[in-house]
């Protein structure tokens, strides 16, 4: 099937969008030591402001979901990138670490609205037989915003400080102006908004086990991503000792790996399905924990990131276009946004408790690592053969049937 001009469109857009979250995210991994050091305190301490960045994401999905459902998901993701951008720029003038607390903790609202609200407004938009490689493309764009990140460390921290990071971060909103002028309104929203529409707890209540499975699900997915990359930059500083440039280096090559991975199991779940794709990526990481987390060398280093990264993005790669499958039609904007955040919600502790282990063993961070990663990725192998599988439904007839049902 021959793409329109607006299903090109609106794929660039959600891709950018998350790209750009991304990279508002990750800039502030790279500085948890220069932080600390500013503030005079230590860097779990710092470590906090990750922890409410993600603890508050289910709240941004919450608010601009249903403010999607409503009034549609092109205006509500403008809203977000400009409010993500503006508190970014705003962490880089922090007077103090209380100060930057709470700016982390606003981020974390604006960034867990763009999720859901970009990968809705795109699977609701392109052809069906697509959806698989522009869920990988779609969730590459975490790792193409931690890639930015690395870049922008590398060329620039030494110049600019850790202040001047968070700044650069302001960038991102010049994105509205090119999903104002480009991006069209979701075809099963606009059919979806002429009809009555259940609430939200009733939705929720109707499909209260699929709900519940959805959200222990993607806390174990946010455990897999956020316990391989959060505290890698500081396990390749503070343990190896490697210099900035290096870092970057080593970061990058993480990133292409999961750029890699996650296409390619994007890709493959098109044929094989989306629950054997993540399956099968899951379990890449246990093969892979020796030489990411405990060699030693640049090279060795980067070999096993880029494996790992192949192994975790290859399984988040499937979950934009599995969530919104399996989601309620009355509420995908919301659905898998908030199942996704509440998800990071219960795992937001994993980057404060992986710097808590590797300080009690002598500052051993690939121990915590390996824990946290060989754990979640058997736990998600087993998790997601009980889901669903609802490969290439037709999300603009399903919200028809919704409608006049």
């Amino acid at each position: 099937m021959k793409w329109t001009r607006e299903q090109k469109n609106v794929t660039i857009a959600a891709y950018l969008g998350w790209t750009l979250d991304a990279f508002d995210f990750f800039l502030m991994v790279f500085v948890f030591k220069d932080i600390a050091n500013e503030f005079h305190v230590k860097i779990p301490d710092v470590s906090i402001a990750v922890v409410l960045t993600l603890a508050m994401r289910p709240v941004g999905a919450l608010i601009f979901g249903r403010l999607a459902d409503k009034f549609g998901r092109r205006p509500t993701l403008m809203v977000n990138i400009v409010l993500y951008s503006i508190l970014e720029l705003a962490s880089g003038f922090a007077p103090s670490l209380a100060v930057l607390l709470v700016l982390r903790a606003l981020f974390g609202i604006a960034m867990g609205g763009e999720w859901g609200v970009g990968s809705s407004l795109v699977m609701e938009s392109i052809p069906a037989k697509s959806r698989g490689w522009v869920s990988g493309l779609l969730q590459a764009g975490y790792p193409s915003g931690y890639l930015l990140a690395s870049v922008v460390f590398g060329l620039f921290y030494q110049y600019i400080g850790w202040r001047g990071m968070f700044m650069v971060g302001v960038l991102p909103a010049l994105l509205v102006l090119y999903v104002r002028r480009n991006v069209s309104e979701s075809p099963a929203w606009a059919i979806m908004s002429k009809r009555p529409r259940p609430g939200l707890l009733k939705t929720l209540g109707a499909n209260l086990q699929l709900s519940v499975y959805a959200i222990v699900l993607m806390t174990a997915f946010n455990f897999f991503s956020h316990g391989t990359q959060d505290i890698y930059p500081t396990f390749l500083r503070e343990q190896h000792h490697f210099d900035p440039h290096t870092v970057s280096l080593i970061t990058i090559v993480l990133n292409i790996g999961a750029i890699v991975g996650g296409l390619g199991f994007g890709f493959i779940s098109e044929r094989i399905g989306r629950r054997k794709a993540i399956f099968i990526a899951a379990l890449i990481a246990l093969p892979v924990l020796p030489l990411w987390a405990f060699s030693s060398g640049a090279i060795a280093l980067a070999l096993g990131a880029f494996l790992m990264q192949i192994s975790v993005q290859g399984a988040w790669g499937v979950i934009p276009v599995h969530l919104n499958e399996i989601s309620p039609d009355s509420i995908r904007a919301t659905f898998p946004g908030l199942v996704y955040q509440l998800g990071n919600l219960f795992a937001a502790i994993n980057l404060y408790v992986q710097s808590k282990i590797a300080v009690a063993h002598g500052d051993n961070y690939g121990l915590s690592l390996a824990l946290v990663a060989g754990i979640v990725s058997i736990v998600i192998a087993g998790l997601i053969m009980f889901s669903p599988e609802k490969r290439g439904i037709d999300m603009t007839e399903s919200a028809e049937t919704a409608v006049t049902s």
